[in-house]
């Protein structure tokens, strides 16, 4: 099956800088949270925990932004078109894909071969991105409860006593950190296991060709080679099916040439 084509209303470029930040800030809260844990090579530490810390305030930060601009920027509700919609409601349950959660789980386990063509986010998608910023939020309060210049306020020293102390903290927020990277791990796979148009989409705002999906009746109405206008009906086909219409149309127009002349005779 050919892939959707992939516009950049489907993530308008502020979600791209949003995800890029996402993305730079979870690599280096990874990374110095595995150092932060176990230190490997020391004369780092200070630094490790100032970019720790500054990296967490900057996801909290970019999240709340994400959220924010759902609701006020407009972008495609499924691949394939450049039609608008709020962006929050390709977040919820959408009249494409709503029914589609057993098609994707299936898709995802490997018994099916494609995807449903529905919707910019499956089904699964929604559930765990909008999961996603609780255990930000949550991850960032603790973070915030074991970090000296917060740890006394009394929303996160109250948060502190009811969870345990310090340690058990510390590792429920290291463990929030594993989540997190097995979150990116699946995230990258899936939405590679098609092909890197959706990521040069995303990282790059770079388009590409695919076919064309009509939101209102939900179906793929036309190929676009990325030209000044979408294609439409014959590029569906394959090489060898357009040359046998070609064939089919050269001959129709032969026969009908021919009773044209055989009439003008006998005339």
């Amino acid at each position: 099956m050919a892939h959707m084509a992939h516009y950049r209303e489907a993530h308008p470029l502020p979600f791209v800088v949003t995800h890029w930040v996402n993305l730079v800030a979870m690599i280096f809260l990874i990374f110095t949270g595995f150092y932060i844990h176990y230190p490997l090579f020391g004369g780092v530490m200070t630094m490790a925990r100032g970019l720790h810390i500054f990296c967490g305030i900057v996801l909290l930060i970019n999240c709340v932004v994400r959220m924010v601009l759902a609701f006020f920027i407009k972008s495609a509700p499924a691949p394939g078109t450049r039609e608008l919609v709020p962006d929050y409601k390709t977040w919820l349950p959408q009249r494409d894909n709503k029914h589609q959660l057993w098609a994707w789980i299936s898709y995802y386990l490997f018994l099916r071969k494609e995807h449903p063509i529905a919707a910019k986010l499956g089904v699964p998608q929604k559930i765990v991105y909008l999961l996603i910023p609780l255990l930000i939020f949550f991850t960032g309060y603790t973070g915030f409860c074991l970090w000296g210049t917060t740890a006394g306020w009394p929303i996160f020293e109250a948060g502190l006593n009811f969870m345990g102390g310090a340690m058990k903290v510390r590792i429920l927020h290291y463990f929030m950190m594993w989540c997190f990277l097995a979150f990116m791990c699946i995230h990258v796979y899936l939405s590679l296991i098609e092909g890197v148009s959706p990521a040069t989409l995303i990282f790059f705002w770079k388009e590409t060709p695919g076919l064309v999906y009509d939101p209102e009746t939900m179906n793929i109405v036309g190929f676009d080679g990325m030209g000044k206008e979408p294609d439409c009906g014959e590029t569906f086909k394959s090489e060898e099916r357009a040359a046998v219409d070609r064939a089919r149309v050269v001959e129709h127009e032969a026969i009908s040439t021919g009773d044209a002349q055989h009439n003008g005779f006998e005339k």
